[in-house]
């Protein structure tokens, strides 16, 4: 569905600003304004927008979608290339995060057992 920027935000769930964030940004093509009334934006448009929010929801930055856009018409396998490095990058994320889970539970585990209400074991192992 085409329609004013107003309408297509609206539609996608999104603010106009973002819109012409993306216009900003290169991402997508502001359409030409006619002598009267408003820039009408393709369905092609919308539908970019959307690739590049859902792209977003998957962890993509901008910058990684702006290389998956100027994939689109090459071959797969380049395109999974880039899945694969986001893949890593997110399984990176993830090892740190349960490092993290596993150095949080063992701090709320010593201030379970802590009788001294002077002193915290986190407040401790956070010091030089």
């Amino acid at each position: 569905m085409s329609g004013t920027i107003s309408k297509i935000a609206k539609q996608i769930g999104i603010n106009p600003e973002t819109v012409r964030f993306y216009e900003r940004k290169g991402l997508i093509k502001q359409p030409v304004k006619p002598l009267q009334g408003y820039r009408i934006y393709p369905l092609e448009t919308v539908n970019r927008i959307r690739f590049i929010k859902r792209s977003q929801e998957l962890g993509f930055t901008l910058h990684e979608i702006e290389g998956l856009l100027s994939l689109s018409d090459n071959p797969c396998h380049q395109v999974e290339e880039l899945a694969k490095k986001k893949l890593i990058a997110v399984q990176a994320k993830q090892a740190d995060l349960q490092l993290l889970e596993k150095a949080l539970l063992k701090h709320i585990a010593e201030c379970q057992r802590n009788e001294d209400e002077t002193c915290c074991p986190i407040i401790d192992s956070l010091q030089p």
